[in-house]
């Protein structure tokens, strides 16, 4: 074995356990038997050891004891899908810290009551992900006294003008074209693409989980428009990162559902009863979180990476020393 494998090896080995969760790959399980195991031998940014290890560990530990937990929300007026990403188990035994990282919706619309909760908080740093005109249509957000915002727009691949353009219309036939027959499925596994194949998407989320590996100031809040996708990919990216397991971080992605089921069906039947769409149902796939859409974005992850450990090194050029104090930060 040559010097320099030898030296990568004792840096893996350093990083103990973190390391084998994070050497496991995030294809879909359905997809591992066709895919390979991940962090076998020859697999980009893994080392065929942590691999066999993280392995082992998932056949030791089923996922769901160690992620059972519930999902911290955080109750606003004018947002509906804020929550703490803490209080989730990891592989290691430890446990995400509270209080530390927040996720959310947009926040231009919360009341002064939700101004003074989300002061309560603490916030040190709040990161937008919604490209200009989401900003300029729902408006910037409201924050509490002293805090600004840091604009880091990821793209949507031009979704929402596309919606703007089609409600806009009042033509059912267009809106049909536009979002029917699986096309706006098709839209939004391409936007999840986007969050791996995109050099200025990577370079957005890498930034967010530097500044929360750094720490010192205080808790984050990072959202979008609906929390969902652009938020709920990070936040997966995140826990996974923190070795909590994929089936757990794919429910807290999928979670959004149930925050904004009821908040988005009010949306279309306002649609529908004001006259501007016929068919408000259209809008379902756009609204919704699914599984699919996250396996667009893993099986990409893996095609263009190998596992999820190439991704946070290689992907988003986050160093070991980055990752280690990601982990020393947020979990206790």
């Amino acid at each position: 074995m040559s010097r320099a494998r030898r030296t990568r090896r004792i840096r893996l080995a350093s990083a103990g356990a973190l390391l084998c969760a994070l050497a496991v790959g995030t294809l879909p399980a359905t997809a591992h038997a066709t895919a390979g195991s991940p962090g076998s031998a020859g697999t980009p940014g893994s080392a065929g050891s942590a691999g066999s290890a993280a392995a082992a560990l998932l056949r030791q530990h089923p996922r769901a004891p160690y992620g059972t937990t519930a999902i911290r929300q955080i109750p606003l007026q004018g947002a509906v899908n804020v929550r703490d990403l803490g209080g989730y188990r990891t592989y290691t035994g430890g446990q995400v810290r509270q209080g530390l990282v927040y996720r959310s919706d947009a926040l231009g619309k919360v009341t002064d009551a939700d101004v003074a909760t989300l002061a309560g908080l603490g916030l040190a740093k709040v990161v937008d992900f919604r490209i200009p005109l989401e900003v300029q249509y729902d408006g910037g957000d409201r924050l509490p006294a002293g805090l600004a915002v840091t604009s880091r727009p990821v793209s949507d691949l031009g979704l929402f003008g596309t919606l703007l353009t089609a409600i806009g219309s009042g033509d059912p036939v267009r809106q049909e074209a536009m979002l029917g027959g699986g096309r706006a499925e098709a839209y939004m596994r391409d936007i999840y693409r986007t969050f791996v194949t995109s050099a200025e998407n990577r370079a957005q989320f890498a930034a967010t989980l530097r500044d929360l590996a750094a720490g010192g100031q205080g808790p984050l809040l990072f959202h979008c428009t609906s929390g969902k996708d652009r938020t709920g990919w990070l936040g997966y990216v995140l826990l996974r990162a923190l070795a909590v397991p994929e089936g757990t971080a794919a429910q807290d992605y999928l979670a959004s559902n149930a925050f904004r089921g009821a908040y988005d069906a009010r949306v279309r039947e306002g649609l529908r009863q004001s006259g501007r769409m016929q068919n408000p149902d259209l809008l379902i796939p756009l609204q919704e979180v699914r599984q699919d859409y996250l396996d667009a974005a893993t099986a990409q992850l893996a095609a263009d990476y190998g596992d999820f450990y190439g991704y946070l090194t290689r992907g988003l050029g986050l160093d070991l020393s980055t990752l280690a104090k990601l982990h020393s930060r947020l979990v206790r």
